[in-house]
């Protein structure tokens, strides 16, 4: 087992990958998904309402739930005593994170062909697009990357 000891810093590292990738793939759905609505309905206004308001709730989402997501894992990862490559997150937080995908993959083929179901899932989806990204300046400001 201990080929797969690692620093808490690479642990950090990939926390942060997994955290900017799920941001930046979402922001993608997001707005792929508003586009779609668009393109059903051209004259409506809703794909722009919907995506102020992923803003404004992720933004939310971000400062008041996120960040602290964030700074809990970073303590965490820093109280392992000999840190295994797969400990970058918890297990509890690895089954919420496969509950999430496979709901989030459920609802975008849901929702295809079905405006009001494209502008609520592009909500959701950009919404916690933005609070992973707007949270992520977390690991800067903890300076989870220095040795």
């Amino acid at each position: 087992m201990r080929l797969f000891t690692v620093s808490p810093r690479t642990l950090k590292i990939l926390a942060a990958l997994v955290w900017y990738t799920g941001g930046i793939r979402l922001l993608q759905k997001g707005i792929s998904l508003l586009f779609e609505a668009n393109a059903m309905e051209p004259e409506l206004v809703w794909p722009w309402i919907a995506g102020f308001v992923g803003l404004f709730f992720g933004g939310l989402k971000a400062k008041y739930l996120f960040t602290n997501s964030i700074k809990k894992n970073l303590i965490r990862v820093d109280g392992l005593s000999k840190p295994k490559i797969w400990q970058f997150f918890s297990l509890g937080f690895f089954a919420a994170l496969t509950i999430m995908i496979l709901a989030g993959v459920t609802l975008s083929r849901m929702a295809h062909s079905n405006y009001p179901f494209l502008i609520g899932v592009a909500i959701l989806d950009l919404g916690i697009a933005i609070a992973l990204l707007g949270s992520s300046y977390v690991y800067w400001t903890q300076k989870a990357f220095v040795n």
